[in-house]
């Protein structure tokens, strides 16, 4: 019998903020950590991360992966954080399988390490770094419809008790992040999560007008300001593209002052 995953679209946060008690992000905290304790126990964890494009979808297939400090600026304990999980790369080869069977050229990295996409967010929900992990890679060209696809290859994924994790933001304008939250800011991120929330758990929505909608979500309300660029939002479209209905909860939190949601889809077994 087959079991799809489950599967959980996150907002991870600015950097390494989130495991430096800082107070912008301690109801995203707050949710990871409840999240964790509600999820049966995973045996493995894939996770896309909207730190790392490559020219196709790529996987880490090293058995122990060093960390990637990718963030600029911050204390030095930043750059002391450790997460030594260990890699999967079994789990890593099927990735690649699945996308190839699907026409996705794919490859394997045996070098790469996990960026803060990955280890924040997982030091949060599994502190322990005892359940192996593997990443897997935007591809450059931001095609949302192409998301969608590689999403969709994975549903041919076959392992038990597997989380998929897509660690993105759904609110994503580095310069808002750092203005006062007018009326205008706030407005504008509200009216983009509530479309987002509506696309992702409306059950009044088939799968074919929530699929366009994914694709298109440049016609969202207020997308492009939300989104100046799109590489935070793509790990979202993985998520949807693998689970292939509507997600069973949206999660939302105030992080860094702005509003941002969070999407989980229940695995199960399947015949």
């Amino acid at each position: 019998m087959k079991q799809t995953p489950d599967i959980f679209f996150l907002s991870h946060g600015g950097g390494p903020l989130p495991l430096l008690g800082d107070p912008g992000h301690q109801e995203m905290v707050t949710r990871l950590q409840a999240m964790a304790g509600r999820l049966s126990r995973p045996s493995a964890i894939l996770v896309i991360s909207a730190h790392w494009e490559e020219t196709v979808p790529t996987i880490t297939a090293g058995a122990h992966p060093a960390l990637i400090y990718d963030y600029y600026g911050f204390p030095p304990e930043s750059y002391e954080i450790q997460y030594p999980c260990p890699g999967e790369p079994v789990l890593a080869r099927q990735v690649q399988q699945s996308l190839t069977n699907a026409g996705i050229r794919a490859r394997l990295d045996e070098q790469r390490g996990f960026d803060h996409g990955v280890f924040v967010p997982l030091k949060l929900m599994y502190p322990e770094a005892n359940i192996p992990c593997v990443q897997l890679s935007l591809v450059k060209d931001l095609d949302a419809a192409n998301h969608l696809a590689i999403g969709q290859a994975l549903r041919a994924l076959n392992h038990d008790t597997l989380l998929v994790i897509g660690s993105g933001f759904s609110f994503h304008n580095m310069k808002a992040f750092f203005t006062p939250g007018t009326p205008e800011i706030q407005a504008k991120n509200q009216a983009f999560e509530d479309w987002l929330e509506e696309t992702c758990a409306s059950p009044d929505l088939n799968e074919t007008e929530r699929s366009r909608r994914l694709r298109e979500w440049e016609t969202a309300p207020h997308a492009r300001f939300c989104h100046p660029r799109e590489e935070h939002l793509l790990p979202l479209h993985v998520c949807y593209g693998m689970a292939g209905h509507a997600c069973d909860e949206h999660i939302a939190a105030t992080i860094l002052g702005r509003r941002s949601g969070m999407f989980y889809w229940s695995g199960k077994d399947a015949g």
